[in-house]
């Protein structure tokens, strides 16, 4: 089963050619009444990589959300080859649904170079065999959830999830400092394919980094009494690295204003190297009872 997740997950990010820059997504339902941002980024990062030489990587992303994604309609991405330069390219992608754009997203590549290098030290956190599956958790709670709801509330999914104590989603809300961490990868081994880890980790990267920022309010998703949505999300790629090993999600929200919310995030691995880091600002609109 958890392969199963994860092949569905690969062959989401396996998009169809239509046309010279053009390519073709599909989408699954997590559970989200949207498309699921990290999909879409992951996708685009798809579409991008296959305009680009082989000997350069992306290190940079950025996006914007534009408009909910549509579960029923397959997502097309068109790439627009922005600039072939001497170390750098550069790629703009917009997925369009229905006509209408509903993500743009620019991105660099680089070739590899040697240069200095340093690193801001992991903190110390406790190893993921000292934390909690979220899968776990929602097995030991399933008697809470109606039973319509229960073969989609236990599905396997693709990505697995380890939070510290006390942080989990289903953690009854109460105010905490705006830092989370958790411990994420894939569920099975992935082929050796740089690109595919990088979508890969994309994809995650969009799971719960703007919950970050509900943590001084005492609001929570599962409480229902916070409508949110991301409204960008920006990455760097800083060294290699395993998406099917475990990677350390360091996440703090240093503001939140006029219904915004705003998240940086650390992704270490196991061993405290530093691979990549992520921002975002989502919606957070409090919902009064």
């Amino acid at each position: 089963m958890k392969k199963k997740a994860l092949s569905k997950l690969i062959k989401l990010m396996d998009l169809e050619k239509l046309e010279v820059n053009l390519y073709r997504g599909q989408s699954e339902n997590i559970g989200g009444p949207r498309v699921f941002g990290g999909q879409v980024i992951g996708q685009a990062l798809a579409a991008a990589v296959r305009t680009v030489e082989e000997k350069r990587l992306v290190h940079s992303l950025h996006a914007y959300f534009l408009r909910p994604g549509d579960m029923e309609h397959p997502i097309i991405y068109d790439v627009e080859r922005t600039r072939d330069g001497g170390s750098f390219t550069t790629r703009r992608v917009v997925a369009i649904q229905k006509g209408e754009p509903i993500f743009d997203m620019a991105l660099s590549f680089q070739k590899k170079e040697k240069g200095p290098s340093h690193q801001i030290d992991m903190m110390e956190i406790p190893g993921p065999d000292e934390c909690t599956s979220e899968l776990e958790v929602r097995k030991k709670m399933i008697d809470k959830v109606p039973e319509k709801f229960r073969d989609f509330f236990l599905r396997e999914r693709p990505i697995e999830i380890r939070n510290l104590p006390g942080e989990g989603m289903f953690e009854a809300p109460k105010k905490k400092p705006p830092y989370r961490h958790v411990w994420m990868k894939a569920v099975a081994k992935l082929p050796d394919d740089v690109v595919l880890h990088q979508a890969i980790l994309a994809y995650a990267s969009d799971m719960g980094l703007l919950s970050t920022s509900l943590n001084p309010h005492q609001l929570s998703f599962a409480q229902g009494n916070v409508m949110s949505a991301s409204l960008d999300h920006a990455m760097w790629f800083h060294r290699p690295f395993r998406a099917d090993e475990w990677m350390l999600y360091s996440t703090d929200s240093p503001s939140a204003s006029n219904a915004r919310g705003f998240n940086r995030g650390s992704v270490y691995t196991e061993k405290g190297v530093l691979v990549a880091s992520a921002v975002q600002e989502g919606l957070m609109r409090v919902i009064k009872r």
